[in-house]
């Protein structure tokens, strides 16, 4: 199991537009094969960054979808939203 962790910066008059799009988008992502698990979490301090958190069977389901349409036009708008340069982490449990 691949666990990928996403680290995103908005623009704070963008929030309300990024979860607008997260909302509408989430469960074609939770439909792509091999993903198990999505989540969207928020900084408690800085209101403006948040995370993606999703579970995917194999690096080959995560890639099946880092490569698709849809996540190209995905990130696309997301992109246009961001206050900072992104970080992604892929892991796996220690232990």
């Amino acid at each position: 199991m691949i666990i990928r962790i996403v680290q995103m910066t908005f623009q704070t008059d963008k929030i309300d537009e990024f979860t607008k799009l997260f909302e509408e988008r989430k469960h074609i992502i939770k439909g792509f094969p091999g993903c198990t698990y999505l989540e969207l979490w928020q900084d408690t301090t800085h209101k403006n960054i948040f995370f993606t958190y999703s579970n995917w069977n194999s690096e080959n389901d995560l890639n099946h979808y880092r490569f698709s349409e849809f996540f190209k036009e995905t990130w696309g708008l997301t992109k246009a939203l961001f206050a900072d340069k992104p970080q992604a982490w892929s892991v796996n449990k220690a232990g």
